[in-house]
């Protein structure tokens, strides 16, 4: 297990180590893992290329709207499927497994058209047509991912591991379907939600095809579209780019960090009944 933990951890190692070395260092023929000088300055010089205090603006408010909403969403959908009788559930919730092997890249291009031409958005007519809608907009970049097919599978399957018994004992009490939810089954998910908050957060913050998709404005630009700034014509600065990098992959550490003890609890608990 160390050894597969060493193995994990070197390109990691290897990007943070790079982002301190010159460029002539990168590009020799003979390889150093630990640098010959600790280039600190690569740091400042990778922040002045570009406004990354507005790129991290954007990537925090995307991810934080995008999160929050998903977690509300589809604890409310897993719930639903989990624990209410309704006509057509089995038909919905097939139709949700669907939505998880369909892969992301075919619905792109319809998502995109459906937030260009959202009616009386970005200057759109009723009928959609006319202005741009939902492009360079945060609504743009958070509505089309509020509510997943894996976030409501995962809330379901956690949602289905309690016992009727605990609906009974809440009913008989008088309390109602919301209440029961939000009361008794939401302070008890702590464990599915972080892990569902971290996936989440993940998959936003690193999403680097549909904020190039939706936007086309540098003040619209995410840490993702930041880091091609140091792609040139004919070369590559790696050691901007590791520099930059490492700062982006940094707040997930640190989530994942905070959350580690609720992700794995939540991993296991929601295997545990289909």
């Amino acid at each position: 297990m160390f050894i597969i933990a060493v193995i994990m951890l070197c390109p990691f190692l290897l990007m943070v180590v790079t982002s301190f070395k010159t460029m002539g260092e990168i590009q020799s023929p003979t390889f150093s893992f630990i640098p010959h000088k600790w280039m600190w300055h690569n740091y400042v010089v990778a922040m002045s290329k570009g406004d990354w205090l507005r790129y991290f603006y954007n990537s925090f408010v995307v991810t934080l709207i995008t999160v929050a909403a998903s977690l509300i969403l589809n604890s409310m959908a897993g719930y639903a499927f989990a624990r209410l009788r309704f006509p057509g559930r089995d038909v919905l919730f097939f139709s949700v497994l669907i939505g998880i092997m369909v892969p992301s890249q075919v619905t792109m291009i319809p998502t995109f058209l459906m937030m260009k031409t959202f009616p009386l958005a970005g200057g759109n007519d009723l009928f959609g047509a006319g202005g741009i809608g939902f492009i360079n907009s945060y609504t743009g970049l958070i509505f089309p991912f509020v509510a997943g097919s894996f976030g409501i599978f995962l809330c379901r399957q956690f949602f289905l591991t309690f016992p009727r018994a605990l609906d009974e004992a809440a009913q008989i009490d008088g309390a109602s379907t919301w209440r029961v939810f939000y009361q008794i089954y939401l302070p008890l998910s702590k464990p599915v939600l972080a892990t569902l908050a971290i996936f989440k957060t993940t998959s936003t913050w690193n999403d680097y095809m549909w904020p190039l998709i939706m936007t086309n404005s540098e003040q619209m630009r995410t840490v993702q579209l930041g880091l091609t700034m140091f792609r040139g014509e004919t070369s590559v600065e790696w050691n901007l780019l590791m520099a930059a990098t490492t700062l982006v992959v940094l707040p997930l550490m640190l989530l994942f960090l905070f959350a580690q003890r609720y992700f794995v609890q939540g991993i296991v608990t929601t295997g545990l009944k289909a």
